[in-house]
C-alpha cells in the first residue's frame, strides 16, 4: 500500500507537533509495509525531492501565505499526479488550501484526514471557510480525532461522527537521538540539576504568558525551548516582571532537546486555547517519564495528562492555579517522581508509535476496501 500526506509544512522546514505526527506515522506504518510519501510545501528552496527517515519529501514552491494559509499553485498539479500511483490520500487539517486542493487536483482515491485541531482564532475567516470546510470534511471517506476527548468537544466532529474514529498519537523512543554524556554534562552546568521545561513553538495559543504570570509570584527555574511569532513579545514580558529564573534558549537540536527532557523535574504546558489539540511535546515529556502540568481546555492534553495520575490539570488561563501547581511538584518530590512514573507507563500503553500505526494501518485498509 501506497499512503501520500499532504501538509503545508514538514521537515526540514519546520519542526512543529503536526511535522512529528506525519513523521511518526510514516515512520511506524512503514514497518508494517507501507509506502509513505508526502508532499509539502517550501519557502526555503532546495531540493524538490528528498528521503526521510526512509519516505520521500516533495516539496514544491510557496507562493503566498494569508492568515497562516499557505498557498501553492504547483502543489495542485503536484497532488495530482502524486495521487495516481497512491493507494490512499492522507490530508493533514486545518488547512483551507489543503482543502481547495483535493477537489481543484481532482483527487479520486480513498482519503483520510486527521483532524488535528477547530479553528479558533479566525472566526471571520472561519465564516468564509466554512462551505468549503464542510464539503471537503463530506467528501473524504475517514475522519481521525486525536483523542477522544477531542471528539467529544468538538461540534464540527460530532457533525462527521459516523465516519470519524479516535487514533491519538504515538511516538517511537527509537526515532529519538541519545544523549551523550558531555551534552548532558552541559546543561546540567548551563541550567542546573533541577528545572521545569516547556519544549515547543512560541504561538499564541501557547499560553507562555500565563506561566510567566504565574512565576512573578515563586522562584522556580523554567527553561523555555522554542521559536515562534510571539518569542520577543514573551522576553519582553519576562523582562517587565522581572523574572531572573526564566531562560530562554530559543531552538536547539534535537540531541539538545532530548538532554533536557531528560534531565527536567517537570513539565509545563500551559496551553490555553482548543488550538492546542494534543501536545506532541507533552506527550514527550510523558515519554521520559516526567510529571506535568497543564490546563483542562478539552483537548487531547487531559488525555496525555491524568489530573493526580500522571500530573496536575488546572483551568486555563489562571496563573495562580498554574503557580499552586508548580508549588505542590517542587515541594514534594516523591509525588512528582511518582507522577512521572506512571506517566511514564500511560504512554507505553496508549501512545507507542506502533499502536498509532496499527491503528492507522487498519483505518487505511478499510477505506481502501469501501473505495472497491
Amino acid at each position: 500500500m501506497r499512503v501520500l500526506h499532504f501538509y503545508k509544512t514538514y521537515y526540514p522546514d519546520s519542526w512543529g507537533g503536526v511535522e512529528q505526527a506525519i513523521r511518526q506515522m510514516c515512520v511506524g506504518t512503514a514497518r508494517l509495509g507501507i509506502t509513505n510519501d508526502v508532499l509539502t510545501l517550501t519557502r526555503n528552496g532546495g531540493p524538490a525531492r528528498m528521503e526521510i527517515d526512509g519516505h520521500v519529501v516533495h516539496r514544491v514552491p510557496q507562493d503566498i501565505e494569508i492568515a497562516s494559509n499557505a498557498m501553492s499553485f504547483a502543489a495542485i498539479r503536484r497532488l495530482a499526479e502524486l495521487a495516481r500511483t497512491a493507494d490512499v490520500v492522507h490530508y493533514h487539517f486545518p488547512w483551507p488550501f489543503g482543502d481547495l486542493a483535493h477537489f481543484l487536483a481532482r483527487v479520486k482515491k480513498p482519503s483520510v484526514v486527521t483532524y488535528h485541531s477547530d479553528i479558533v482564532r479566525q472566526k471571520t475567516l472561519l465564516k468564509l471557510y466554512s462551505p468549503l470546510m464542510h464539503r471537503f470534511l463530506a467528501n473524504v471517506d475517514g475522519i481521525v480525532a486525536t483523542s477522544p476527548n477531542y471528539f467529544a468537544s468538538s461540534d464540527v466532529l460530532r457533525r462527521y461522527g459516523d465516519k470519524v474514529r479516535a487514533i491519538p498519537f504515538g511516538l517511537d523512543r527509537g526515532t529519538y537521538p541519545r544523549p551523550t554524556p558531555e551534552r548532558l554534562a552541559h546543561w546540567s552546568a548551563e541550567v542546573g540539576e533541577r528545572f521545569f521545561l516547556f519544549v515547543g513553538v512560541l504561538r499564541y495559543y501557547k499560553g507562555l504568558h500565563i506561566l510567566l504570570d504565574a512565576l512573578a509570584r515563586c522562584e522556580y527555574p523554567v527553561v523555555i525551548v522554542g521559536a515562534g511569532p510571539i518569542e520577543n513579545e514573551l522576553r519582553e514580558h519576562a523582562r517587565r516582571l522581572g523574572l531572573k529564573h526564566v531562560r530562554f534558549l530559543g531552538a536547539v537540536d534535537e540531541q539538545d532537546k532530548v538532554a533536557l527532557l531528560t534531565l527536567c523535574y517537570a513539565l509545563a504546558f500551559p496551553s490555553h486555547l482548543r488550538s492546542e489539540a494534543f501536545g506532541i511535546s507533552l506527550l514527550e515529556g510523558a515519554m521520559f517519564g516526567k510529571p506535568m502540568i497543564s490546563s483542562e481546555i478539552g483537548t487531547g492534553t487531559s488525555y496525555i495528562n491524568i489530573d493526580g495520575e500522571t500530573g496536575l490539570v488546572v483551568p486555563p488561563s489562571d496563573p495562580a492555579a498554574f503557580g499552586n501547581a508548580m508549588r505542590t511538584l517542587w515541594e514534594d518530590p516523591a509525588l512528582a517522581q511518582a507522577m512521572g512514573q506512571r506517566a511514564g507507563e500511560r504512554y507505553a500503553a496508549l501512545f507507542t508509535s506502533e499502536k498509532m500505526a496499527a491503528d492507522y494501518a487498519e483505518l487505511y485498509c478499510d477505506v481502501a476496501k469501501k473505495s472497491t
